[in-house]
């Protein structure tokens, strides 16, 4: 069954650490990423999700929001949890981030 708990990596090299889930399934953490497209120092940043209940094969689907805090911008993630070989845990996501625009005519180009 897979443990959203714990810290977590991707192949870019950015990180994120969840907090254990509450008896809701909600979670607290915080987010490191090495992907920006700005000059301003990268900050952790804090994260809150929640996790669906877990499956009866223990794979639950879970989501998750980033305030950047070198960046007015935020993204949501959602995405569910495997479990694959040798029992390793996987988390496989997609993601919107929206970056803050100077007015309503601009938000056709706010979303990544």
């Amino acid at each position: 069954q897979c443990n959203l708990q714990g810290l977590w990596g991707n192949e870019l090299g950015s990180n994120m650490t969840l907090l254990a889930l509450d008896m809701a399934g909600t979670f607290l953490g915080s987010y490191h990423t090495t992907m920006v497209a700005t000059n301003k120092q990268i900050l952790v940043s804090p994260l809150q999700g929640a996790q669906q209940h877990p499956s009866t094969k223990g794979q639950p689907t879970f989501s998750f929001t980033v305030q950047w805090q070198f960046t007015d911008s935020t993204t949501a993630f959602v995405g569910q949890c495997f479990v694959g070989h040798c029992r390793k845990e996987m988390l496989e996501t997609t993601w919107l981030l929206w970056e803050e625009v100077p007015s309503h005519r601009d938000a056709w180009k706010a979303t990544r």
